[in-house]
């Protein structure tokens, strides 16, 4: 069982599987493999939805997390944050486009809003890398004596 303290981790983890999935499965539909362009996408969409269940499990337990660090790391953080949320907004109705086009094979339609898909999709499962790293580890909340 995972602990309440444990999940972002997990959920950073989830993001970081998720940019890996879509890079290895831009790379394998450049080689033309849909097949595992395909598995590479599904486990991508997996991975996001699993981060977005263990976003809103933590969240909905603990509320808002501060950010706590201070000088030039607030203006940066808060940069990314705000990027990061109006892209992970954009990248669901994206993503089930992208998703529907390609299950009905339509792969001209496919490609088209793919290429808008995978850079936003890209951004977002990064930056939700650095953004736990940015809350949790760099400038992490003090517990305890």
């Amino acid at each position: 069982m995972i602990s309440l303290e444990g999940l972002p981790a997990v959920n950073a983890c989830f993001n970081g599987a998720s940019a890996v999935c879509l890079v290895l499965g831009y790379v394998f539909i450049r080689r033309g493999n849909r097949r595992v362009h395909r598995a590479f996408m599904l486990a991508a969409l997996a991975a996001s939805t699993l981060f977005l269940v263990g976003y809103l499990t933590y969240h909905v337990q603990v509320g808002t997390t501060r950010f706590l660090g201070e000088g030039v790391w607030r203006p940066v953080y808060f940069s990314i944050l705000t990027s990061h949320t109006i892209l992970a907004a954009a990248v669901v109705p994206l993503a089930a486009i992208t998703l529907f086009r390609a299950h009905k094979g339509l792969f001209d339609q496919h490609r088209r809003v793919a290429r808008w898909t995978l850079p936003v999709w890209l951004y977002v499962s990064v930056t939700g890398v650095l953004i736990y790293f940015m809350l949790y580890q760099w400038f992490p909340h003090h517990t305890g004596g």
